[in-house]
């Protein structure tokens, strides 16, 4: 079966690149992908034997491919397919985005391409396996609480029961042609941070008659970088960045209150419910001991994305079959986050990261997330095959 579904994904490539240049051509953002869903509920309507279901999310959707003997064996696939408010500089690009200000600059063009062919594919041998595949078409990864998280709260998982869960997200680091494979904790939890620092503002040729606010979130940011620098163990990574304060004062100006929006992220979550407690505790202590207050909200994030080692090695296996040896690779830990974490947490989980850079095409070489973000589109011919020989050739149960 595998070189039949190598085939059919080859065969299909200008199709899925259309797909792509389609989805990228008309961005949407999170919670609000119904072009996005319309165009994916069209296209799936075309390959016979493909179920839709849309009762998960408003803007997701679900497709079952039923092979023989449906009750032996489910496996999930997932594709995220919102994009971000980023303006796209790609200016020689026949697929530029036409929606001002939005972009697929995370590639989640690629993803939600990719699995619209795995769907067809699976269509065409469903005489030819056994079990039942489940495509994830899931709105919402770039926004909290995040598309799977409704999606599972709605009872996606006690509809589907996966034996197991595949997912993928382009890397421009890694080669077109190549995959990267982490096991157990791989993806960062990602909690947002927000405070206000709140003293007695006035002018600042007197600062002896007022509470200064800018002052007290210097003390504030300072100490919760001891967080991670001296409580911490050593073997846990983490991250406490803060990227925006907003202080309302001038020169001659001291304000009454500044704001400090931030982040933390970790790899683990029991150290995770510490730390944040941490943040609270420090900063409203300081802010009290220099005659201030702070509020504090932290808004709970994705949590650590976990993949299940025996069925990354699974996993890898098969994509060996298809990639050759020397195209997947072993990679580091990422800090970044993502909301396929939650599927981890609910079932045995797989989540790779697909080769997009090319230095023979300098234009795919660009970030994740940056107004000229690309990707080289020959890995569309391979990557809807590494969705379903994974689906379709790993057996693995862990209830």
């Amino acid at each position: 079966m595998k070189d039949k579904i190598i085939e059919l994904s080859n065969k299909y490539h200008n199709e899925t690149r259309e797909y792509r240049r389609y989805i990228h051509m008309y961005p949407e953002l999170s919670f609000t992908e119904f072009q996005t869903t319309e165009f994916i509920i069209d296209t799936l309507k075309e390959f016979e034997g493909v179920e839709i279901f849309t009762n998960f999310a408003e803007t997701g959707l679900v497709a079952k491919i039923e092979g023989q003997n449906n009750g032996k064996k489910s496996v999930a696939l997932r594709a995220d397919i919102d994009a971000l408010p980023i303006h796209e500089q790609n200016e020689n690009i026949p697929y530029k985005s036409k929606n001002a200000g939005i972009m697929h600059a995370c590639g989640h063009d690629v993803h939600t391409a990719s699995l619209i062919t795995a769907c067809r594919i699976l269509s065409q041998l469903r005489n030819e396996f056994e079990g039942t595949v489940w495509c994830i078409f899931q709105p919402a990864e770039e926004k909290l609480p995040g598309g799977a998280k409704q999606m599972l709260d709605n009872g996606l998982f006690d509809f589907i029961k996966p034996d197991f869960v595949i997912g993928q997200h382009v890397m421009p680091d890694i080669p077109a042609g190549k995959i990267g494979l982490h096991p157990g904790n791989f993806m960062a939890s990602t909690d947002e941070i927000y405070l206000e620092i709140k003293g007695k503002g006035g002018h600042a040729a007197l600062p002896f008659k007022l509470v200064d606010p800018i002052i007290i979130q210097a003390q504030v940011i300072n100490a919760l970088q001891t967080i991670v620098s001296r409580t911490i163990p050593a073997h846990i990574p983490s991250v406490l960045s803060f990227g925006k304060i907003e202080a309302r004062g001038a020169t001659n100006i001291i304000p009454d209150s500044i704001k400090i929006e931030g982040t933390f992220r970790t790899m683990d979550e029991n150290w995770r419910k510490t730390a944040l407690g941490k943040i609270e505790s420090i900063t409203k202590g300081i802010a009290s001991a220099f005659g201030g207050e702070a509020d504090v909200n932290i808004i709970n994030g994705y949590p650590v994305l976990y993949n299940n080692p025996e069925l990354t090695a699974a996993f890898k296996e098969k994509a060996v079959d298809i990639l050759g040896k020397e195209n997947v690779l072993d990679i580091e830990i990422r800090m970044t986050a993502e909301d396929f974490a939650y599927y981890s947490h609910k079932a045995p989980s797989v989540f790779y990261r697909l080769g997009t850079g090319n230095p023979q095409k300098p234009e795919t070489l660009n970030p994740l997330h940056s107004a000229n973000f690309n990707v080289d589109e020959d890995v569309l011919a391979y990557s809807p095959a590494l969705l379903v020989y994974g689906a379709l050739s790993i057996n693995f149960n862990a209830k």
